[in-house]
């Protein structure tokens, strides 16, 4: 009897490895697909921006109004520069330039693994070389969401950016595992975080410290607003506030009641559409000086 609780207690426990395995294989495995300009429904660029460790970032670029400024669009994680596509429109009628990007193994931007941010901050360090390369006159902002938002605040190079808008952050690593985790094996999760943590620092062959952008926030110089719901169980509310307590101002926050871990333009609308221009405007916007 005692033989088979063992070897009942060995067999559960292995299951549990390889799933671990299994989910820490799926969360870094790349997610290419194509993007095609027709899917952008209004008149875009296409770019390919070289970044520093040879590959190609692929990109859409839309023109504005000279001085207006110009954003960065960063989309989450397994997704790519479709997913921007509804803020483009919105801020092209702004009339400002935008550049939506795919991040490295996303989209049509080659890569081995996502990286929670690690090597996808390189596509964002391109893509601002760019920016300043081909609009030296134009102050720029960036919207990162989720892993694009991580993107923007590891970016290993102070970026400068006139103005920055993070939505969906998490403020380290082990916090959006243990948070997914609960998600999938409800309150047990948080027992398998440690194996979890071990098997990403493997598969990415790095200290997870690095991808905490909570210890990164400090060292920014831009305004920052950072938008979160509150029922976003993935990155919680209380999470959100932490990442706000831990800026440099100038800085704001906006909790969305109600709203989970999607896109905040689908869900908030109008008023999303408000905030986000009002806090552009204030930092972009040429004035006499």
């Amino acid at each position: 009897m005692v033989h088979k609780i063992v070897i009942q207690i060995l067999t559960s426990m292995i299951a549990v490895t390889l799933s671990i395995f299994a989910i820490g294989a799926l969360l870094t495995g790349p997610a290419p697909s194509a993007v095609n300009t027709l899917s952008a429904d209004f008149p875009v660029e296409s770019v390919q921006i070289p970044s520093l460790n040879g590959s190609i970032v692929h990109a859409w670029l839309v023109y504005g109004k000279p001085t207006r400024g110009i954003i960065l669009l960063v989309h989450p994680m397994r997704s790519n520069r479709l997913e921007m596509l509804s803020r483009a429109r919105l801020l092209k009628d702004q009339g400002y330039s935008v550049l939506l990007i795919d991040l490295q193994a996303h989209g049509e931007t080659v890569g081995e693994r996502i990286t929670f941010g690690l090597r996808e901050s390189e596509s964002v360090e391109a893509s601002i070389t760019f920016l300043r390369e081909a609009f030296p006159q134009e102050r720029i902002g960036a919207i990162g969401v989720s892993l694009g938002a991580a993107a923007i605040i590891l970016a290993k190079q102070d970026l400068k950016l006139d103005a920055i808008i993070l939505e969906s952050l998490h403020p380290t690593l082990a916090e959006a595992v243990d948070n997914r985790l609960k998600l999938h094996f409800g309150s047990y999760g948080s027992v398998l975080l440690p194996l979890m943590l071990s098997q990403l620092s493997f598969c990415l062959d790095t200290s997870l410290d690095k991808l905490n952008p909570i210890t990164r926030l400090n060292d920014l110089n831009s305004p920052l607003l950072f938008i979160s719901g509150t029922q976003d169980a993935h990155t919680t509310q209380s999470e959100t506030e932490r990442l706000y307590a831990a800026a440099r101002p100038p800085k704001q926050i906006w909790i969305i009641p109600g709203a989970g871990h999607f896109n905040m333009h689908s869900y908030a609308g109008k008023e999303y559409e408000q905030r986000i221009i009002a806090f552009l405007s204030e930092y972009l916007n040429r004035r006499d000086e």
